[in-house]
């Protein structure tokens, strides 16, 4: 009651009353820090405007009247090596070929659509990095997490095994390996074609992704462990399993989700090399590589059939570059904001 006489009476006279101090989670904090920072803010717009395009790439199409996979001979000309209307001409112009009926321009050849196949490419490239980042968070948390708490033989032969795979050098393995672990995946009942390309591609990004990520949780759970929650913790005869993901577990998802956002622009990028090698998807279904691949032969007749996949591939890993790189800052414990 004295409490409530001598606040009124401060009120009375004038004097500030403190507000009451309200706790913020470490998810409202780092929010908070996240949405001060303007260039994350404008990065996680174009990221979301990029993922809803892929998501509805087949309604933004027949809205358009588009499609990645017909034949369009009317736009393209027969006389000229089938290069699109006004394209490799004398006087032709840095973005000839491109309409408002193809406001992307066409596939020389063919003549589909560019806008339609670079969303569909689009899908399907954030559909590979998607899967295989989510399959690398996993196989390295899990690893990890095993390795920095068990210690002793487990994180010996765990540690060994990071090594080993670290050894190979990874893209000429995925060269070498396609076709052989691509055959052996159809004998397993995957239907043959691209799905088991997608699978294949899948797979080998994840087995040789997830020991960078291993270490780096390893690292985190030799500190983690010999904190006082976890000693409580095994004072009170919990188990291995509740420790490790009770317990450890809700104090790494700060650095599993910075590697998770770093990882993903990484492996876009990755497709996009293997697809422009030949490794990846097999034509006419589009991908960011394959366009890229056949946009050099035409890259001093039309410039623009080069320009616009690579801008937008550009545009694309460098969105989620940096948005990878504010959600690393606003959870960065040290960085002496609030």
């Amino acid at each position: 009651m004295a409490v409530d006489v001598d606040t009124e009476a401060r009120a009375a006279d004038g004097a500030a009353v403190p507000e009451e101090i309200k706790g913020r989670s470490l998810s409202a904090i780092a929010w908070g820090r996240f949405r001060r920072d303007k260039t994350a803010m404008v990065a996680l717009g174009v990221l979301i405007f990029l993922l809803a395009c892929a998501l509805f790439a087949p309604l933004i199409t027949n809205l358009l009247g588009l499609d990645p996979y017909s034949l369009n001979p009317d736009a393209i000309s027969a006389e000229n090596g089938g290069v699109p209307n006004g394209c490799g001409l004398p006087d032709s112009s840095f973005f000839c070929g491109l309409s408002w009926q193809h406001p992307f321009g066409v596939e020389p050849g063919t003549g589909r659509d560019l806008l339609a196949r670079l969303l569909y490419g689009l899908r399907i490239s954030l559909f590979i990095a998607f899967s295989a980042t989510t399959i690398t968070v996993l196989l390295g948390t899990m690893f990890g997490i095993v390795s920095g708490y068990l210690g002793g033989r487990t994180d010996a032969v765990i540690g060994r095994l990071m090594d080993l795979i670290l050894s190979f050098p990874t893209l000429l393995i995925i060269l070498a390996l396609s076709g052989v672990l691509t055959q052996r995946l159809e004998a397993m009942g995957v239907p043959e074609g691209n799905p088991a390309r997608i699978t294949y591609l899948i797979l080998v990004l994840s087995v040789f992704g997830w020991p960078y990520l291993a270490r780096i949780v390893r690292g985190q759970v030799l500190s983690v462990r010999e904190r006082e929650f976890v000693e409580a913790a095994i004072a009170m005869g919990s188990g291995t399993r509740r420790i490790l993901f009770k317990e450890i577990l809700p104090n790494l998802w700060a650095p599993i989700m910075i590697y998770a956002t770093l990882t993903l622009p990484t492996y876009i990028a990755t497709e996009a090399v293997l697809s422009f090698l030949g490794v990846g998807v097999l034509p006419p279904t589009p991908t960011f590589g394959a366009i890229l691949a056949d946009s050099v032969s035409y890259m001093n007749i039309i410039p623009s059939y080069l320009l616009i996949p690579g801008v937008l591939l550009a545009l694309v890993v460098v969105t989620f570059n940096l948005v990878g790189d504010s959600v690393r800052d606003a959870l960065d414990p040290r960085a002496g904001r609030v």
